[in-house]
């Protein structure tokens, strides 16, 4: 297990400086598929939480488009690729975050391979929302207007032979042999996170 205590102190130290003079901060936690996005998120939360900061860990996977929706559009061998979420859907509701209203999320199931409507419920006086996805640092449209809501935006930065080596032995914990585990990495998580790799938007923090 990799020891992340030294980027959850740089981003949470960040966090405190930057709440001095806002009522709400949405920091963005970005990075290639199996990059560690929502376990920094979530010690982020967890920190936060214990020093009694009103924080809610928002992950972008709940706008994954329904696998029937996918199929319909020739979509689902590349479940994962941004078009394969509802992207505008995504904006609209970090704008309202923004704005500092109660916004009502979905989740995403994994072991279900699905999104659950209304299953995360950010309340008005939430005062921190990290938010965790692929495309939150993505420069292409719609993604690329997510930029001007972030206080604070994180890149983890992982080499792609160990993010090849994370997604096989994501997909072979999920109980996919070794030659379907390593197809279903190089088919499609490979190029999505060279396509988040090649079209980066600025951050803060590269981690």
């Amino acid at each position: 297990m990799i020891d992340i205590t030294s980027h959850v102190n740089t981003v949470a130290e960040a966090i405190h400086t930057a709440r001095q003079d806002r009522a709400r901060l949405l920091v963005a936690i970005a990075g290639a598929p199996a990059s560690g996005k929502s376990t920094l998120a979530g010690e982020i939360g967890r920190r936060l939480r214990q020093q009694k900061v009103r924080c809610e860990v928002v992950p972008m996977d709940g706008f994954h488009l329904d696998n029937g929706v996918l199929d319909t559009r020739g979509l689902r061998l590349r479940k994962g690729a941004p078009e394969t979420f509802d992207g505008m859907g995504f904006l609209n509701a970090m704008r309202r975050l923004s704005d500092g209203q109660e916004v009502v999320l979905p989740t995403f199931d994994r072991a279900r391979d699905l999104s659950v409507a209304g299953a995360l419920v950010v309340p008005a006086e939430c005062q921190v929302i990290v938010v965790e996805g692929n495309y939150v640092l993505f420069n292409e449209r719609p993604w690329s207007q997510l930029e001007a809501l972030w206080d604070i935006a994180v890149r983890i930065d992982v080499p792609v032979p160990e993010l090849r080596a994370r997604l096989i032995q994501r997909w072979l914990s999920h109980g996919l042999s070794r030659t379907a585990a390593t197809q279903r990495a190089e088919r499609n998580d490979i190029p999505n996170a060279l396509r988040v790799i090649e079209k980066p938007l600025k951050a803060d923090f590269t981690l």
